[in-house]
Order: structure tokens, then sequence, then C-alpha cells
């Protein structure tokens, strides 16, 4: 009796156990997956000013859904209106892509000025957003890197590099809220110029095209950057942390670069932003806090019981840009991700016309018996470009 009790009971927790694991598939209601996405700011940068109008996408399959064919117009406090017109083309669409685009003569963009959206979608919907006022941002005060040993809180292992700080010092009149944009790029090189290739027929490069041998990524940082002086006696802070750089990776080996974005926001703009930040950085776990439900300045007039998501914002904005070579006392654990094969005696004949064109490591005086991967010759295939940056040194 007791061996069949306790084959019970193991039948019992094996159940218990199993019916723990089963997928949990959230029963979401199709009107609380149909929402507009409202995403962009207005900036006293000079440049063109972009909206961008999107559905959201469901949870298991996330895309850009553009709204085509909107009718959008920005407005300031003092009546005047800004029409914006649709970019034609781009996301694989043969009409419009969801950006709409205007520019606003500088005279108007001005701090203590207000600005709203109003869109009138395909469906007849309209959507409106609340004033957002701009606010003077103080300019980019530094930024600077320091060398910084990186724990990784999931294994524990350290990583070597270098981590980027700024300094902020505005005055009592200034915004003291802010967000930051920060966008990297760095030089990287292919390891051998193009010499020697093979595509049926040998050919040699002379003298050795360089074209391909540099290039350069640029890349956005995704995380979300915000800081608000209004609790400080003063409107200054310093060593506020921006982006980690490893040395095992080729960002620092040929020369890098940070531009940092300085917006200046407004409160209700500044809280939209913070609460993206905490949801973006929460932490699972069972004691975790629950995300917080983000709601931002934009409302559906015509269906006032459906959320619009995003932040309609005006922002005056700085921007500081800095270069780093050769960081003292950093060494580099970088390699090569240049690899190659040795002909075999069956030579060319052991490659397919799809694999062509074959480059080869050579000399002037002739090819060598060592086949190229494309990338050991041609920089593109990482990723970046071969056209040098206008702001590059």
């Amino acid at each position: 009796m007791r061996r069949i009790n306790s084959v019970l009971i193991l039948l019992i927790l094996s159940q218990m156990v199993s019916s723990c694991i089963k997928p949990f598939e959230p029963d979401i209601r199709s009107k609380d997956v149909q929402k507009y996405v409202v995403s962009g700011q207005l900036t006293d940068d000079g440049s063109q000013q972009i909206i961008y109008i999107s559905m959201t996408s469901p949870v298991d399959s996330p895309q850009f859904i553009p709204v085509s064919g909107c009718r959008v117009i920005i407005s300031d406090d003092k009546g005047n209106e800004f029409p914006m017109n649709e970019t034609v083309g781009g996301w694989g669409h043969m009409g419009g892509d969801g950006s709409y685009r205007t520019w606003i003569n500088p005279v108007f963009m001005v701090p203590g000025a207000s600005f709203k959206i109003d869109i009138i979608t395909p469906s007849g919907e309209n959507i409106s957003s609340d004033f957002d006022q701009m606010k003077e941002c103080p300019d980019v005060d530094s930024v600077y890197y320091e060398k910084k040993d990186l724990i990784a809180t999931n294994t524990g292992k350290t990583f070597k590099g270098i981590e980027f700080y700024l300094d902020i010092k505005g005055t009592d009149e200034q915004s003291r809220n802010f967000r930051w944009e920060v966008t990297e790029t760095w030089e990287y090189h292919a390891d051998y110029a193009l010499q020697w290739y093979y595509d049926g027929t040998m050919h040699h490069v002379w003298p050795p095209d360089y074209s391909l041998q540099i290039c350069w990524t640029t890349a956005r940082i995704n995380t979300i950057f915000t800081l608000s002086t209004g609790n400080l006696a003063e409107n200054k802070y310093f060593r506020f942390p921006l982006n980690f750089v490893g040395d095992a990776g080729p960002r620092l080996i040929n020369g890098y670069s940070l531009l940092v974005k300085q917006y200046g926001l407004s409160e209700q703009a500044y809280n939209y932003w913070d609460q993206l930040r905490m949801n973006s950085t929460q932490q699972g776990g069972l004691y975790a806090k629950q995300p917080l439900a983000i709601k931002g300045n934009l409302h559906n007039i015509t269906n006032p019981g459906v959320d619009v998501l995003g932040f309609f914002g005006a922002s005056s904005m700085k921007t500081k840009r800095v270069f780093i070579q050769n960081v003292p006392d950093l060494p580099l654990t970088y390699s090569t991700t240049c690899s190659w094969d040795t002909l075999g005696l069956d030579g060319f004949n052991a490659y397919s016309p799809s694999q062509y064109p074959l480059y080869l490591m050579g000399t002037y005086s002739g090819p060598k018996r060592i086949v190229l991967a494309k990338e050991c010759v041609d920089c593109r295939t990482r990723g970046g470009i071969n056209i040098k940056p206008s702001f590059w040194p």
C-alpha cells in the first residue's frame, strides 16, 4: 500500500509540473492590437521635421506598418500652421512610407513656443496631440571617456574598455529635463587590397585596388538616456554615464567617433521618455516591478476609447561630437575575421562557378594558392560603407 501511494504521489506531481510549463497565449482583442503609433519630434536644428505614423503589429510578428495617405498639420500657439507632405516609396511600399515631412522656418522654432499635431487618417479618424512647449536647451558642456572594467551581471565575466560620460552646466532659465541620443561611428579595414581574383579567368589588378579596404560603420545606441536636475540646487550634473565600448571588438582599432544629441524637454515629455527608459531597462523576475502603462499626449478624437501610442514633442537640441584614437594603456584584443582556404590538388576545379569570383592572396609577381574570403578584400561585407563621412578627420 505504501508503494502504491508513492506511485500515485509521483503521478500527481508529474501532472502538476507538466501543467506549470504549458505555454501561455494571451487573448488579445483586435481593438487592443490595432492602434495608431505616432513618433517623431520637432527640433530647432534647422533640418526637415519628420513624423512617422504607423499601426501596432502583432506581438509574435513585430514590424513597421506605415499608415499612408494621412493629412497632417503642425500648429503653434500663435495660430501658424505647417502642413506636412508624405514621403513616397520606401519600406517596400509603392505608395507612401508613413513618414511625413515639412520644413519650418527657424524664426518660429524659439524657446517658449508651443506646438501640436493634428492628423486625419485615411479612414477619417481625427488624432490630435496636446501642445508641447519648447524649452531652451543648454550646450553640451563636455563629453569624455574613462577606462573601465565592466562585469557582466549574468556571467560575472570582466570586460575591459572605456565608458563615455557627459557634463551638464545649464542656467536656471534653461530646461532642467534632458534626453540624449547617442550615435557611434568607427573606421575599420579589410585585411588585404584587391589584387588577384579568378572568375574562370585569372585577373591581376594593378596597382592594387584599395577602395574597398577602408569602411565606416554608423550605429545608433538603442539605450534611452534621460535625466532631470529639477530636484538639484543647480542646473548642473557631472559624469552622467553613456555607452561602454569594449576592447575586444573592432570599434577602437582605427578610430572611433561619438555624436551626442542633447534635447531639452518639457516636464510632460520628460515623464514620457523616462517611463520608456524604466520599461526598457526593467529586469525580469518573480518580484520585478510590472511595466508601466505609458500614456503619451496623443488622443483619438473620433474614438476616445482607443489609445494612440507615442508622444509629439518640440525640443531645443544641442550636439557635440568627439573623436577617439589610440586609447592609452588599453591593449586591444580584437583579432581579424578574415578567413582563407588553401587550394588543393584540384585547384579551382574544387569550386563551382556560383562561388566566383575567388579572391587570391598574392604579390605583383603572381597569386598564391590561398583563396581569401570576400570580407578579406571588401570591407562592405561587414555592413559598413566605403564612403568617408564628411565629419571624419
